[in-house]
């Protein structure tokens, strides 16, 4: 059984946020369940995932975040308690519905889970997805720790219903990926089987209906701001005539300095955790306790910019002061206010409330590491045996003589920006490869090679291919297809075979039929570890005037050993080897090494994909002798 189905309440367990999240779900009765995997968020969709298999919880990896959030939509109004799921990012890509489903509301509680990515772990920027909750007029939860995020969700499907709107729940990654002990509630059970009752005055958003719905909505934002007056999430801690106000994380980081720094009784914090609509009473009967206030909150300033409304509205002329804007701030020097640039910590948040509440304060004397050697950067690169190394290789080679432009996607092979592969020259979204390709190859002259991932493909890049046939542009695309989506940690996708997972209960879509029927005149198929035959292949699309698709197909390596499709067969570097550096300076596999001024391979991570033997100009490596 799996163990967030374990039905044992007031058990007390140790779990990851996401898994908190995922686990705060089910005790809530969720039946029905939908994301795109994007990071932070990906261990809340594999635990659903898993335990799909083991209840009566529907949930589905869709095709992308539009598509899971309509999907979500449907199951909604049908009175299901569902569940959507994606990064930060992802909620760009399932905006459109987004908008007008705030409209329309929902007849079974739905929550819709932002996993932000404050200071861009894995992600290409570090927006901050409060903005979309006032924007679309909807209701918004935000935990401070892993046990409060099991809580908050079943929360936020009870508000949901409530107010018949879908519930915004705001993490960052500092919740979805960090451990606490969590203690078991019970498991409510789901209702599985949906009506939908048929009110086109509601559901059918044509112009006339919209008019109406936009006068509902606002009439249940002014329900929720009642609500979120009185809600146990928001909530006041401490005296004193100094304020913090605060949100996630940041929380405890404050509640924490104020401790350590002496000055609980002088100190008091108001906590937000439902903050959209903000509590807007209880904000000024705050500010009207205080002469001075910090707000304290990672990204933009979301609630110092309410803050300061709501103060000047009951006339408190009093400091309010968070973000640091590049100038003087009233009542502090905008240095020693927060940046609106990445995460926060412990220590950063105590140096700035004692320096703009002028607390002394002593930081702890950092230890003296002058004797120490500065760790040698180690800049992300792909897995050993990696086909797209293999793929990146080959179109260098395919395209040497010429002048290329590489739009590049979302997934691992992004790597294959880093030199000495160096084939990635602009990316800015999913799927944008291929529709970037559009435009470069009628801007310039030059040749444009693109690079996508399968499952990037089918999330976003069959659109833009589509218009490439369509308007006949000039470019050739490289579809990465290795068989699962890799960089998120393996999850499926619409062209991955489910047999493998032992299921057979899915259909696949096979790229190569598509691409075809989308109208592309070339299309090839390579076997990236077959080197000088694939060279050849491209050399014959890169030739090709028009739209051109080559698919590499090899399977992530990482997922073909976890299957036991791949057994390592390593290699080494004989004594034919005469320093000529190509393995290296060609296709820098993370599994080679020098030792001596000679070319090592490492054959605990070797793989025996066999693409240095043979690039090596010395036929120098060979297959290690068991």
């Amino acid at each position: 059984m799996h163990k967030l189905l374990n039905d044992s309440p007031g058990e007390k367990i140790m779990l990851l946020g996401n898994e908190a999240i995922a686990r705060g779900a089910v005790e809530a009765g969720v039946a029905f369940a939908t994301t795109y995997p994007g990071t932070p968020s990906s261990e809340i969709s594999l635990n659903l995932f898993q335990m799909s298999q083991e209840s009566d919880l529907y949930f589905e990896y869709s095709t992308n975040e539009k598509v899971a959030l309509e999907v979500a939509a449907a199951a909604a109004n049908s009175g299901l308690r569902t569940f959507c799921m994606m990064k930060h990012v992802g909620l760009n890509v399932a905006a459109d519905p987004l908008m007008t489903l705030a409209y329309v509301g929902v007849t079974g509680g739905m929550v819709i889970l932002s996993a932000d990515d404050p200071a861009m772990f894995s992600s290409q920027n570090e927006q901050d997805n409060r903005y979309y909750a006032k924007f679309g007029g909807m209701p918004m939860l935000e935990p401070s720790s892993v046990a409060e995020a099991k809580e908050m969700i079943k929360g936020a499907f009870e508000l949901s219903e409530s107010l018949g709107q879908p519930v915004l729940l705001r993490t960052t990654t500092r919740i979805n990926h960090s451990n606490a002990f969590v203690t078991l509630g019970d498991i409510q059970k789901p209702a599985t089987q949906g009506k939908f009752i048929r009110d086109p005055h509601r559901c059918v958003t044509v112009p006339a209906v919209s008019r109406g719905l936009h006068a509902k909505l606002l009439e249940k934002l002014e329900k929720a701001t009642g609500i979120a007056e009185s809600s146990s999430f928001n909530f006041v801690q401490g005296s004193g005539k100094f304020g913090i106000i605060t949100n996630g994380v940041s929380f405890h980081y404050a509640e924490d300095a104020v401790k350590d720094l002496g000055i609980e009784d002088r100190v008091q914090i108001l906590r937000l955790g439902f903050t959209n609509p903000l509590p807007e009473q209880m904000i000024k009967k705050f500010l009207g306790e205080c002469d001075k206030v910090l707000v304290i909150e990672e990204g933009e300033p979301f609630m110092e910019e309410a803050v300061k409304a709501f103060g000047q509205e009951a006339s408190i002329v009093i400091p309010i002061n968070g973000k640091d804007r590049g100038g003087k701030s009233k009542g502090g020097k905008s240095k020693d206010l927060f940046s609106r640039l990445s995460e926060y910590d412990p220590a950063m948040v105590r140096e700035k409330i004692a320096t703009y509440f002028d607390i002394a304060y002593t930081p702890a004397t950092k230890m003296d590491t002058a004797d120490i050697p500065e760790i040698a950067m180690r800049p992300p690169n792909l897995c050993s045996g990696c086909s797209h190394r293999a793929t990146f290789y080959e179109v260098k080679q395919a395209a040497k003589d010429m002048d290329v432009i590489c739009p590049t996607d979302i997934g691992c092979y992004t790597l294959g920006f880093m030199p000495p592969l160096s084939m990635g020259d602009f990316v800015i979204c999913m799927g944008s490869s291929v529709s970037t390709s559009c435009g470069f190859s009628k801007a310039t002259d030059q040749k444009v090679v693109s690079f996508i991932g399968d499952s990037t493909f089918f999330h976003s890049g069959i659109t833009g291919l589509v218009n490439a046939v369509f308007n006949r542009h000039n470019f050739t695309l490289v579809i990465l297809e290795n068989d699962i989506t890799a960089m998120t940690g393996h999850q499926p996708h619409p062209g991955v075979d489910m047999e493998r997972f032992g299921m057979d209960t899915f259909g696949r879509v096979n790229i190569e039929k598509l691409v075809r029927a989308l109208g592309v005149e070339h299309v090839s198929i390579i076997k990236p570890f077959k080197v000088q035959k694939s060279i050849d292949l491209i050399k014959e699309a890169l030739a090709f005037k028009g739209v051109s698709v080559i698919i590499s197909q090899e399977p992530c390596i990482l997922f073909a050993k976890s299957i036991g499709l791949k057994k390592a067969r390593p290699f080494m570097v004989t004594d034919k080897c005469t320093d000529h550096k190509e393995c290296i300076n060609g296709i820098a596999c993370p599994s080679f090494y020098i030792e001596n001024d000679r070319v090592k391979i490492d054959a605990d991570t070797c793989v025996g994909c066999a693409l240095c033997a043979q690039i090596c100009p010395e036929n120098a490596i060979r297959p290690l002798k068991k």
